[in-house]
């Protein structure tokens, strides 16, 4: 086999196998990456069975086999049909108070070297929560107020919470 340098960036300078000469009468198909040879071509009479496999014989490199992920995260069947996940939440407190959102919950708050006040309490109406903060509502006054979830210790409520654990649905039975 001859050898070819490729001493350009995206080869390193290696030694690369030089590309094969195309048979006559068959055009090469053109590579997409300079540097690499180009895929030999396909037998014109097997052009039909791509894709198809013997029965019982191992996949042909490259055929997917079971389940492919979607770009959605569902899941597509080898027939083709899209299976879609199930749908819950992951228990995390953000997700939970998005499960009560419009609930008046008390925040008990610390905040550390903090000389005027180390610890606060806020009561109001959950407006919104993410990853890193909460909104409430002062129900009496309208203020609203953020919340940094770095502060929180702990959340009451005086009625039940929405609540669903991951892979049951629904509240969990007491």
């Amino acid at each position: 086999m001859n050898y070819v340098y490729r001493g350009s960036v995206g080869n390193y300078g290696y030694m690369m196998p030089a590309p094969a000469p195309a048979p006559a009468g068959i055009p090469m198909p053109q590579s997409t990456m300079p540097g690499y040879p180009a895929t030999a071509p396909m037998n014109p009479g097997m052009q039909g069975m791509q894709g198809m496999q013997a029965q019982g014989a191992a996949p042909a490199p490259g055929t997917p086999v079971g389940p492919m992920a979607a770009t959605t995260g569902a899941l597509i069947t080898p027939s083709g049909t899209t299976v879609a996940p199930p749908q819950f939440e992951q228990s995390y407190v953000e997700n939970i108070l998005r499960l009560n959102l419009g609930k008046t919950g008390t925040f008990y708050m610390t905040y550390e070297n903090n000389c005027e006040w180390n610890a606060k309490i806020f009561r109001g109406v959950i407006e919104a929560a993410g990853r890193d903060h909460i909104i409430i509502s002062d129900p009496i006054t309208g203020q609203r107020i953020l919340l940094l979830m770095v502060n929180l210790d702990y959340i009451t409520f005086d009625e039940p919470l929405n609540y669903t654990y991951p892979g049951v649905i629904g509240n969990p039975p007491r």
